[in-house]
């Protein structure tokens, strides 16, 4: 590395480096560039452009609330996948609307193509072909500024040919190319996913710099040629008939398309028998592979292992794209040799004759402890070294963005002198998932699940633009005119309730005859059309033939009215937990607060909050290790910190 460094010489002098140009980098250069600062997005190839190296889908149980989150906050995935998706569905439709989740099947191609040409045509906005393999800092002195502890701060990268770059700030979303090796079997290759350069420098000059880092791994199935699969044998998997956009500014009428099919089989125990077989042989059980994998996306072999009482798992073969005959196998992502792959994979019910065109693989790689993290995504010791994304120990292409675009909002509103975007549990799908990364111990690849956030009748996919599109507003990412919309829509309901409300239906007979009619129970006496609607029989749209004076509203309007009056006692509820929790996320703990001072802290939570650094009470409450006995020695010793 030494021969690379003396050999230096500075290239150019910006405001924002951006270390990785996958889902999360994109994110965050374009939400940097788009705030008016001089941007530089570095990738090993820019062929490899928000690319999707597993599942090309967007969305799914929780992370379709993601990407709806990411839309309304001015990000750019919901905007490419409506774009470029080639099937789309709503998950759980029938369960509540807590957990309605959008998926969509992208062409992985035309994806990439797209998201790529936002980024050339953006303004502010460079990208360079170049191996990042230095951070540079210099001495950092906090002592004007108690809201931070850092020691260091940064002043620029250096690339794999000795190029500066001098910066204000640096947000890294290396993915998984960071010593990156992919395993398949007894073949392992020292490249990133899809065969592509791994960056294998980077990780000494971060380890250098202090920071902790880990060895993850995944993994992805094999891509067959769509052209040897029997699909008569296999149960046809349509998209939504209506199907509706990911982005609040897409017109629905945009996303009415032909869509093509998906397919659904199984394994079976002769799969399983050859899986087991070969065990010794998958890098997973021999002991090759170093790093932790998901547990929540378990490859064909965890399956078969750890569920031995199933006698089949599913398998979904999904296309690539319209230009290609190649299919994803969901479900049977896999290490094993290429040989046993063959065989394990020709066992499947309408594989039977199968061509392997891309072999699955597990691939390691290096990524960081997301503890030395503020919930900024700004690195506690180090002032304008930002990260997002797979780099921070989470999985899945939504995840990433979602810390991306914090990241580089956090990172431009830095430089520009503002207040950072914290967005905390009760807010967002996406302060669930920072909070979970930079509060909780996780040794594992974090995934994005409904179950995780508390308040998920609040924070539904649906209202996303009702939640967030202020904060996108007032950070500068969000234009007036979308802005105006939403504020408008938010009105209609807000009037449309009230009128529901106010709104009396007296025991007249052709009121009691809509009612049987409906299968509903007769009046007694007068009520309102909200506590009618409170029904579960009856809805917006059928109570229309008793409901003579209403004026035509916008079906996302009706959604959110239908929502709010059906649910409102629970979402009254939960409004009233949000406080509780708000009252302790307004508690600050100073960056210099030395918890060695209070000696009531027992010795386990005193050692996990130096390490954590907690920027709330909220957060230290949330910590592994720290008791509510703990949190109430921390709360009187703030009281009288505070005051002297």
């Amino acid at each position: 590395m030494s021969e690379i460094f003396d050999k230096s010489y500075i290239q150019d002098k910006v405001d924002v480096c951006v270390v990785g140009a996958g889902h999360a980098g994109c994110e965050a250069a374009l939400a940097c560039a788009r705030l008016g600062l001089r941007t530089v997005i570095f990738t090993v190839s820019v062929d490899s452009i928000a690319l999707m190296p597993c599942n090309p889908n967007i969305g799914g149980t929780s992370k379709g609330h993601l990407v709806r989150e990411i839309d309304a906050l001015g990000g750019e995935m919901g905007n490419i996948i409506d774009k470029t998706f080639i099937q789309s569905k709503m998950l759980n439709k029938s369960k509540g609307p807590a957990v309605h989740s959008l998926r969509a099947q992208a062409d992985k191609a035309e994806y990439s193509r797209a998201m790529r040409k936002v980024l050339e045509n953006q303004k502010n906005l460079t990208i360079k072909q170049a191996e990042v393999c230095k951070i540079l800092t210099d001495n950092y002195d906090c002592y004007y500024n108690k809201e931070s502890a850092a020691t260091k701060k940064i002043t620029g990268v250096m690339t794999f040919a000795g190029a500066i770059y001098e910066c204000k700030a640096v947000i890294l979303c290396t993915g998984t190319y960071l010593k990156a090796r992919c395993l398949c079997g007894e073949a392992i290759t020292y490249t990133g996913p899809n065969g592509l350069q791994a960056a294998n420098y980077l990780t000494e000059s971060l380890e250098d710099l202090g920071i902790e880092m880990r060895r993850f791994k995944t993994g992805t199935p094999a891509r067959m040629d769509g052209n040897t699969i029997d699909y008569s044998k296999m149960e046809e998997q349509f998209g939504d008939e209506k199907v509706v956009p990911f982005s609040f500014s897409t017109d629905p009428a945009d996303v009415q398309i032909d869509q093509v099919s998906c397919w659904l089989t199984y394994t079976n125990e002769n799969t399983h028998d050859i899986i087991r077989a070969n065990l010794d042989r998958s890098p997973i059980y021999a002991g090759i592979i170093e790093g932790t994998g998901p547990r929540y996306c378990p490859s064909i072999e965890d399956k078969v292992v750890k569920f031995s009482d199933k006698d089949r798992h599913q398998v979904f073969i999904e296309p690539e794209g319209i230009h290609t005959n190649e299919m994803y196998v969901g479900g049977m992502s896999s290490s094993l040799p290429e040989d046993v792959q063959l065989a394990m994979y020709r066992t499947v019910p309408g594989l039977e004759h199968c061509k392997i065109v891309r072999n699955a693989y597990a691939i390691e790689y290096d990524c960081i402890n997301p503890r030395q993290l503020y919930p900024t995504l700004e690195f506690k010791d180090i002032k304008g070294l930002f990260s997002g994304g797979q780099f921070n120990g989470s999985s899945g292409y939504e995840e990433a963005a979602a810390q991306g675009l914090v990241a580089g909002i956090n990172a431009a509103l830095t430089i520009l002198g503002k207040q950072p975007v914290i967005l905390d549990r009760s807010q967002a799908y996406i302060g669930v998932l920072i909070d979970d990364l930079v509060t909780k111990e996780n040794f594992e690849p974090y995934r994005m699940m409904t179950s995780r956030a508390e308040y998920r009748l609040l924070l539904r996919q649906d209202n996303a633009d009702l939640r967030l599109r202020q904060i996108g507003y007032e950070v500068g990412l969000v234009s007036d005119e979308v802005y105006h919309k939403t504020v408008q829509k938010k009105k209609m309901i807000e009037e449309e309730i009230y009128r529901l409300k106010n709104t009396v239906i007296g025991a007249a007979k052709e009121n009691q005859d809509f009612l049987e009619k409906c299968g509903s129970s007769l009046l007694k006496t007068g009520t309102n059309l909200a506590e009618l609607m409170c029904r579960p029989e009856l809805t917006y749209k059928t109570l229309a033939e008793i409901d003579t004076k209403r004026i035509p509203l916008p079906e996302d309007v009706i959604e959110q009215v239908e929502i709010e009056v059906k649910y409102e006692g629970y979402i009254e509820r939960q409004m009233r937990q949000v406080e509780q929790y708000k009252k302790m996320e307004k508690k600050r703990i100073p960056a210099d607060l030395n918890y060695n001072d209070i000696s009531s802290l027992r010795l386990e939570a005193r050692q996990k909050l130096i390490d954590f650094k907690p920027v709330s009470v909220g957060q230290a409450s949330r910590i592994s290790g720290v008791s509510p006995a703990d949190i109430s020695v921390l709360l009187i010793y703030l009281e009288h910190y505070h005051k002297t």
